[in-house]
């Protein structure tokens, strides 16, 4: 059971659309190499893990765009925190997946 999900969209301060895809692709490699289960949206990527590792990945999200080159990142970031359990990503959007198809 998860305690915490967050969302998080970054947005690199870069003119060119396809430098700002490739340094998002790099945060979401970075996402990925946490071993937290994510989603990736066409917004935003959602992550659930405890809050500590999530407060990392949010931190290291910012980082990340910095060592790529952006003079500056911002990002958007929802948290749900419960210690006795958040519902998961797939108890959120499964229903959807089905219909969807």
């Amino acid at each position: 059971m998860y305690q915490t999900s967050i969302a998080i969209q970054v947005l690199p301060d870069i003119l060119e659309m396809d430098k700002v895809c490739a340094v998002v692709d790099k945060v979401i490699a970075y996402i990925e190499s946490t071993g937290c289960h994510y989603v990736v949206g066409p917004f935003e990527t959602t992550v659930e893990g405890d809050f500590d590792t999530l407060m990392g990945i949010i931190r290291r999200a910012q980082e990340i765009p910095i060592e790529e080159g952006a003079p500056s990142t911002k990002a958007y970031v929802k948290i749900f925190h419960s210690p006795s359990g958040v519902l998961t990503i797939n108890e959120k959007i499964d229903k959807y997946r089905e219909e969807g198809k």
